[in-house]
């Protein structure tokens, strides 16, 4: 532990724990990757204001995202295979996520159900809505987050279609995983990683097994999971399942001040500006380069948050000085997942910030909430 210092350190050792096709579905992107790498490439261009002699005691990073209370504004993003990094990963992370006092998003297409997760918790989480061809699940998804506690909703708009995502495709990665002698090769060189899933019957997604109408095994699932995107999702869908919720509703995935003015629009509680971490649209926008046009556009009418290429805490508080109320890590917190289990997500999270802090108080900074564009240098 005291020789990782950076959110690489832990990729590199994640790399080296994780079977081939499930670290590579975590860290890829789609087509040629260029968007995946500008998310990351355009938070270096940003550029921060030194300020000296400034008084930088009782510093805190303590703020609310929608209303809640979180000790920095940063949560952990739905993310897909979660618990393949890691045998019960959603429930490590989560786990972390509480005892750290920021916000755990469990995906739809999640390893651990929302009812797994609600187990091994005391405080609500967030959880992440996919839109199926099936309303029926959907309506059922959105009772079982009720039923959990679930204190946000977080509404993905931009899955319509699957974006292809060349790595997935190489590794023959299907949903379930198909076991060839290739896939059995990559798991037996990583034999912790193997010992650990075979003490967990969490294997599958069990959002859907047993919960979708077509779906009661593992051999229904892979034809049910390619057919229920919903291509027709729109705006007149949101209303309904806001209705369906009645609680906090964050929309993930605007890229355009146009969207996030109609988003504005629903009456959601904020807006996530993400182009799905680079893996849906390849040669779209960097998050963090739209960013400062959709808060001009819309942040005085809605809450905007990002995701997309953060890697550090800097990048956090970059993305707060250019108007985010809040920011999501993915692929950090699944790299100390696939590092150190739930080891790994708590480093993950003091390593973002102790970057954070650190950054804020030689910026001049002691409070996160005053932190504002001041701090950028032109």
């Amino acid at each position: 532990m005291t020789q990782i210092l950076e959110i690489s350190d832990l990729k590199a050792l994640a790399k080296r724990r994780v079977p081939k096709l499930f670290f590579d579905y975590a860290d890829s992107g789609a087509w040629t990757e260029g968007t995946y790498r500008a998310n990351e490439e355009d938070f270096a261009k940003v550029k921060l204001r030194q300020r000296v002699l400034v008084d930088m005691t009782n510093r805190s990073l303590e703020t609310t995202m929608i209303g809640q209370k979180v000790s920095m504004p940063v949560a952990l993003a739905p993310t897909g295979l979660t618990g393949m990094q890691h045998a019960d990963g959603e429930m490590l992370a989560a786990q972390a996520a509480e005892a750290f006092g920021v916000p755990f998003t469990l995906s739809t297409m999640s390893i651990c159900s929302i009812e797994d997760v609600a187990s091994v918790t005391t405080k609500p989480f967030w959880f992440q809505l996919y839109v199926m061809r099936e309303r029926e699940f959907v309506l059922n998804l959105i009772d079982r987050a009720k039923a959990a506690k679930c204190s946000a909703l977080v509404l993905t708009l931009d899955l319509q279609i699957l974006g292809q995502r060349h790595k997935d495709l190489r590794n023959s990665l299907s949903a379930p995983p198909k076991l060839t002698p290739k896939h059995l090769w990559q798991m037996a060189t990583r034999p912790g990683w193997c010992m650990k899933m075979l003490g967990t019957n969490r294997r599958t997604f069990r959002n859907i097994v047993g919960h979708a109408k077509s779906v009661t095994d593992l051999s229904s699932l892979g034809a049910w999971t390619t057919e229920q995107f919903d291509p027709q999702l729109s705006w007149k869908d949101v209303e309904w399942i806001k209705e369906r919720w009645g609680g906090p509703l964050i929309l993930k995935g605007i890229l355009d001040p146009e969207d996030a003015k109609m988003a504005a629009a629903t009456g959601a509680d904020a807006i996530i500006v993400s182009n799905h971490g680079g893996r849906q649209l390849d040669g779209a926008h960097s998050s963090i380069s739209m960013l400062p046009r959709i808060v001009d556009a819309v942040g005085h009418q809605i809450e905007v948050h990002i995701d997309g290429g953060i890697r550090s805490g800097q990048d956090v508080l970059k993305a707060v000085a250019m108007g985010a109320k809040g920011t999501y890590i993915g692929r950090p917190f699944l790299y100390g997942l696939g590092a150190m289990g739930k080891e790994g997500v708590t480093k993950t999270l003091e390593i973002i910030r102790k970057e954070m802090d650190i950054t804020m108080a030689l910026c001049g900074k002691r409070d996160i909430n005053d932190v504002n564009r001041d701090i950028l240098a032109d």
